[in-house]
């Protein structure tokens, strides 16, 4: 799918605002992390995202952060650079919430976290003001966070990907890796992320509190 210059230069301008202020939070260690917003049109078996590219430093910014993929990872031009090594997730949650951009990171909270309810499953989180950022408002309000095998092997994590989607949870973890928080767009992604890294350090600081 060949896409107009303007969308591409938009995306990946979007992009870099995003991968700069994430930097900035210390959110990527050692080139970890990946971030990727949809563009152009969508159908479950057809679409195309912008993807951060594996290795780079993402505290810099070069002309070469970002590159296009298609429905199953693959750039869709000629190019020497290679997507993250994540995105067949990427492609899974994009086939099955139809979302429009998802941000991945490593930090120390979302990992303790997620080997500490490792064998819930999931993240249990009830009660806590930053659950509304959801869009879920009700008094005591309570989500699981689903926490998936962290396997070497990516398209082993990517099978599990649709099973373990939850409505109104746009997240997912991965343990002792790091969450992947969707959105609609790049604004409610981030939202959404920052959220969930609220959540965690909350949960974690309770935890130290009250054992």
């Amino acid at each position: 799918m060949t896409l107009p210059l303007e969308q591409r230069m938009a995306a990946f301008a979007e992009l870099r605002a995003i991968k700069t202020d994430f930097a900035a939070r210390g959110w990527f260690a050692g080139t970890s992390g990946n971030l990727s917003v949809r563009v152009g049109d969508f159908t479950q078996d057809r679409f195309t995202f912008a993807v951060t590219s594996s290795g780079k430093d993402k505290s810099v910014n070069t002309p070469e952060d970002f590159l296009l993929v298609d429905q199953d990872g693959k750039p869709t031009e000629p190019t020497g650079l290679k997507p993250s090594a994540e995105t067949l997730i990427h492609c899974e949650i994009y086939k099955h919430t139809g979302c429009g951009a998802i941000f991945h990171v490593h930090t120390i909270y979302n990992n303790i976290i997620s080997e500490y309810d490792a064998s819930l499953g999931h993240v249990p989180i009830q009660g806590v003001e930053l659950i509304k950022a959801f869009n879920i408002w009700e008094e005591n309000a309570a989500i699981e966070v689903p926490i998936l095998p962290n396997y070497a092997d990516i398209p082993r994590i990517a099978e599990l990907v649709g099973g373990a989607i939850r409505p109104n949870v746009p997240g997912i973890l991965l343990r002792n890796h790091g969450i992947y928080a969707w959105g609609a767009n790049a604004f409610e992604a981030k939202r959404h992320l920052e959220a969930f890294e609220f959540l965690f350090e909350h949960r974690y600081k309770y935890l130290l509190l009250t054992k």
